[in-house]
């Protein structure tokens, strides 16, 4: 016998698994409401039994449903449902619809050898026309990496998990749990692998280490433990694409490098500056292999090793007393050229500063209000000390901002304040929670009353035919009572009609006929009619209401023969 198919929230019909992750299975689906494929992600148990991941997980999908793109998987829908233990006991169990892609994976792609240059730039361009769009509608992704990366079958990207790293981010506190859910460092940013508040700068040097993996066939920095992967990210130098492969542009060479910088601030700022500087590529000059390792150490440093040799060899010649000059010094004629330029300049400058009228001006003591949003407050604080600036806590709940963290300031970032001043710092409690109310059994308008008493929403209104109620009863709710829930979350319900569908009985036997109808909830009456011929059993000759919808617990006169042949 096979078993029924699962339905998740009444809805979403859950069928083969098409996939599995570090917190999550992935399943083809239908959404029977609205008749379409979907794909369910739910969430694996361990992550679901914690309540604060729960609600960080379902507030990061709620922030991903509202982006709409071309190169993002569209996030449908987020909820949970319930299963129930061995033990009779249920548990939560999360989930989020999403738009199902036909296609490959980028991961896959890679894993079958070289990517052609050509792919590599348009697949790279792809990822940063989705992260250009997330980042102005402020969502970091934070996991960047091919196997959260699709081509479609007519060869567009799709970027996916939008937003859902952030909960596991916010849940865990070392770079290895972190590593042990999302399954990899290898595509994390420095900042990432210090545990630092991130932007939108991570995606994009994580966009880096993607282009970097395309182009030479390996990841920039490998390891046996996610530990050593992360301490590579801070610390090491990369090696040119160009030297693991030969075929790849030094102008390719050029931007991976300036991707993967360690500082911030060295790298691409936006997604679009990126987007440009591969667009440069395609018809631009390559710089020269002088000119890439100028850039190297521009970007990460001299090598350590050949600072160290040159500064032996300089002590070495300080030193040593035996080695003897080999050409002349410089003419005497010169080293007086030189004495007399120094003098006009010295003269020069006594003469302007002389010249200058002293001003009654203090010179310009203004502090600029750093941007903290994201940092602790403590990390905040020690930012705003450092420019003499002192930090005043606020708290003010956010769906958007994880508990603990900056959500702005007052005086907003970029503004010139004086020197001792005092700023506000708003740091968010986490999302304000609201307690679902009983709603099962109330009429629809006192349902509605009880939601806005709670703080909560009214949504959808599914009506559904129930022989025992009236109409406008609640039949069920899709948040379970007394569950807490963020503030301003909607409820949708299931009410009752008020009616009820009969079938034609007319033909019938009276017995039969009867049976049906009060099983649905009707009065029923019969009526002999001597006009016609009676027949053992009795049958139904007519009925007083026509068959489809009526009014619950109506009255129905079936009518049947009771004359004399």
């Amino acid at each position: 016998m096979t078993a029924e198919p699962r339905v998740l929230s009444g809805r979403y019909r859950v069928d083969e698994i098409i996939g599995r992750g570090g917190m999550a299975t992935v399943y083809r689906g239908y959404d029977l409401t609205l008749g379409r494929d979907v794909a369910i992600k739910i969430l694996d148990r361990e992550l679901a039994d914690d309540n604060s991941f729960r609600t960080r997980f379902r507030l990061e999908a709620q922030a991903a449903s509202r982006m709409s793109h071309p190169a993002i998987v569209r996030v449908y829908d987020a909820g949970e449902d319930t299963e129930r233990n061995p033990d009779g006991s249920t548990r939560a169990v999360p989930f989020i619809v999403m738009e199902l892609v036909k296609g490959r994976l980028l991961k896959d792609v890679i894993a079958e050898g070289p990517v052609p240059v050509e792919d590599t730039v348009r697949y790279v361009d792809g990822i940063l026309e989705a992260l250009e769009y997330s980042h102005r509608a402020g969502v970091v992704h934070r996991d960047i990496k091919p196997g959260n990366v699709m081509i479609t079958e007519a060869g567009q990207i799709k970027v996916m998990d939008f937003g859902i790293a952030r909960a596991v981010s916010d849940s865990s506190s070392t770079v290895a749990e972190t590593t042990q859910i999302l399954g990899t460092a290898a595509y994390f940013s420095p900042e990432q692998a210090k545990g630092d508040p991130v932007d939108a700068r991570a995606d994009l040097y994580s966009a880096g280490v993607v282009l970097y993996e395309m182009l030479s066939g390996k990841q920039p920095f490998r390891g046996e433990t996610p530990v050593a992967i992360a301490y590579q990210h801070v610390s090491e130098t990369p090696v040119a694409p160009s030297e693991i492969n030969e075929t790849v542009p030094r102008s390719l060479d050029a931007i991976a490098l300036r991707a993967l910088a360690k500082d911030p601030y060295q790298r691409y700022q936006d997604a679009a500056s990126f987007r440009e500087a591969l667009d440069a590529t395609i018809d631009g000059k390559a710089p020269s292999k002088r000119q890439v390792g100028a850039l190297t150490s521009e970007l990460y440093g001299p090598n350590p090793r050949q600072a160290a040799e040159t500064a032996r060899s300089l002590r070495q010649l300080s030193t040593d007393t035996t080695m003897k000059r080999t050409q002349p010094g410089p003419p005497i004629a010169w080293i007086w050229a030189g004495v007399a330029i120094v003098a006009v300049l010295l003269i020069s400058v006594l003469f302007w500063a002389l010249s200058v009228r002293p001003t009654t001006d203090a010179p310009s003591t203004a502090r600029v209000v750093p941007d903290v949003t994201g940092m602790t407050f403590e990390r905040a604080e020690e930012t705003l000390a450092a420019l003499d600036l002192v930090a005043a806590e606020k708290s003010e709940s956010s769906a958007d901002v994880a508990e603990g963290n900056v959500i702005r300031t007052e005086p907003e970032a970029e503004t010139s304040v004086n020197p001792g001043q005092e700023i506000d710092v708003f740091v968010s409690t986490g999302q304000e929670l609201a307690e679902v109310p009983v709603l099962e059994g109330l009429g629809q308008d006192a349902a509605t009353q009880a939601l806005e008493g709670a703080g909560l929403a009214l949504g959808t209104i599914n009506r559904t035919n129930d022989p025992d109620l009236s109409e406008g009863i609640v039949i069920a709710a899709d948040q379970t009572a007394g569950a807490e829930v963020p503030v301003g979350t909607t409820v949708n319900l299931t009410v009752a009609s008020g009616r009820v569908v009969i079938n034609d009985v007319t033909g019938y036997t009276v017995e039969a006929a009867t049976r049906e109808l009060e099983a649905v909830g009707l009065s029923v009456l019969t009526q002999e009619d001597q006009s016609c011929p009676a027949s053992a059993p009795p049958v139904v000759q007519t009925q007083s209401l026509a068959p489809g919808e009526v009014p619950v617990h109506s009255e129905i006169t079936l009518t049947f023969c009771s004359g004399t042949a």
